[in-house]
Order: structure tokens, then sequence, then C-alpha cells
């Protein structure tokens, strides 16, 4: 009979072959599946995932909540194969989602950033040159990190200056054009890429070695830049530490544009629908929601009404 862990494997390897990018699922599930087979457990039940939550609860209820969801599709997938699975109740670990706070860089703080990766040590320095070109490029295209990561030589043509996006959270794939200076950033990474691995095609980021630049790598040493230039505090408990996140850059570039909308007097409503095709939204309200979270956006806003409001009035 084969363990859950080798049915996570089978699980994985169909979802992906839908088009899911699952790399975050998979960790988690790689956890909950180890502790099953530590318990030969051979199919998941109610009372197999209380006591994964009992044995590793310090976590918040939101983080339990994406958890529990995680496993009940995987229980979902497995009970069609050997008929016993449960799927676990969702009341066993309600969470109240909250969005976090985005965080918005100013200009100095992310060349210091980039600066900084540029520094990191490695074999032929390829590790500072991949990290600084890697956040350089989503800070001004607004690319969510998978989608950098997912980036591959073919989905760039450096000579109409844009970058194809197919690996993308909403599913939809999106072309995004790229302004002359990432043009030449990037075809200048492409040239030691190439000098250094020896590839010419695949993945865009990755390793001295050529194996691909992972999430949890990008992440860690985003982490450990922010760290060096007073961007974020260490923990005792937090590898990464606390403070702004990589996924911040995104949320600078999109607050950046809409200001930049209002003080060119755009009609905002109508750009915020190119914005919010250009950023992969699935919704626009989606991207209406940093003006909600971003009080010079909700000031900017608030004033633009009252304008519109006394020309009405005249």
């Amino acid at each position: 009979m084969k363990t859950l862990t080798e049915r996570l494997y089978e699980y994985l390897e169909v979802r992906r072959a839908m088009g899911y990018d699952l790399r975050f699922p998979e960790r988690v599930l790689k956890k909950f599946t180890a502790y099953a087979d530590e318990r030969s457990a051979t199919h998941i039940t109610t009372d197999l995932f209380k006591a994964w939550k009992h044995d590793y609860g310090n976590a918040d209820t939101n983080t339990w909540s994406a958890r529990l969801s995680m496993v009940r599709s995987f229980a979902r997938w497995l009970r069609g194969i050997d008929g016993i699975s449960e799927i676990p109740p969702r009341d066993i670990a309600i969470g109240k989602f909250k969005r976090a706070k985005p965080y918005i860089y100013s200009e100095q703080e992310i060349h210091d950033i980039i600066a900084e990766a540029a520094k990191l040590r490695s074999e032929y320095g390829f590790r500072g040159l991949t990290s600084s070109t890697l956040f350089g490029l989503i800070a001004v295209t607004g690319l969510r990190i998978n989608e950098a990561l997912g980036l591959e030589k073919e989905h760039i043509d450096l000579s109409a200056g844009t970058l194809e996006i197919l690996k993308s959270k909403s599913g939809n794939e999106r072309c995004i054009p790229l302004s002359p200076s990432t043009v030449d950033k990037l075809g200048e990474y492409l040239e030691q890429r190439q000098h250094i691995t020896g590839l010419d095609g695949g993945p865009i980021f990755v390793r001295y070695t050529g194996a691909p630049l992972g999430d949890c790598g990008a992440r860690y040493t985003f982490a450990q830049v922010s760290r060096r230039v007073g961007l974020r505090k260490s923990t005792g408990f937090k590898r990464h530490g606390t403070g702004p996140r990589i996924h911040d850059l995104r949320h600078t570039f999109a607050v950046r544009t809409i200001i930049a909308w209002y003080k060119a007097d755009l009609d905002v409503d109508r750009e915020m629908y190119k914005l919010s095709a250009y950023l992969g939204h699935k919704k626009p309200v989606h991207t209406y929601w940093y003006i909600e979270a971003v009080p010079e956006l909700m000031q900017l806003a608030s004033e633009r009404s009252e304008i519109l409001l006394n020309r009405r009035q005249r």
C-alpha cells in the first residue's frame, strides 16, 4: 500500500498537469504527509488533521485555515482513489481573512535593496547578480515572485521589449511592456547567465549550477538583504524575521502607478481596468483595494471626488 507522501506526489503531478502552481501547498502538504507516514496512516481522517494541528499548533487561525484548505483539496482527490479518506470539515480551523497592510517602499529603499543584493557573495558572484536582477525586475514590473521565477528565456523578447507571463496565479496569460532600461538590464543579465552557467534557454533565474532558483531561496535572500539595510528585524522564531516583504515591491509598483495617474489628472476609474489586467488580477476590485489600504491614495481619491463634485455644482 502506498504511503500518503507517495500519494501526494501523484496528486501534485495531476494538479500541475492542469496548470496549477503548487509550490507553496507542496511544502505544507509534505509536512502533513510526513507526519502521517510517521504514524503509518495511509488515508486522511479528520482526527489525523486534528492531531497534526495539535502537535504543530504554533500558528494563528488564518494559517491553520489555509492549511486545512490545502489538506481538504488533497483529501477530496484521494477519496476518489481509496474511497475511505475523509474530507476534514471546514469548521475545525476557521480563520478570519485579513489582507496584510502593504508596505510602500521609497525609491531609496528599493535602490538600497538592489545594491545590497548585488554584493551577495557566491561562486562567480552569480548569487548577487541573479538576486539584484530579480528584485529589480519585480520592482519595475509589479510581477508576483512566482511569476518572475517561472519566466523562461522564450518568454522574453528583448527586441520588442515585452515579457510574456504564462504561469500566473489567476491562470490568465498576459504580455507586459518593458522600459528600455529594463530591457538593457535583462540583456546584460542574460549574457552573464549564459557565460557563467552555459545555459541559453530554460528558467531565467537560476543558481550558478544552472538549477532553477526556488521560491524559498528567493524569499530568504530578500529577507537577508532587507535586514542588512535595516528594513527587517530578526526574530528568534522566524527565520525570515519580520518587516516588509518581497511582495510589497509589487504593491509599491501598483501604488506609485495610481498616484501618478492622480497627479496627471487622468481618469483613474478608466485606468484602473488597465492596471488590473497588467497586474493579472482576476477582478478590478482587487486593484481598487490599494486606494483603501494606502492613506496617501485615499487622500488623493477624496480630493479628486471633492474637485469633481465642485465641477458639477458650477
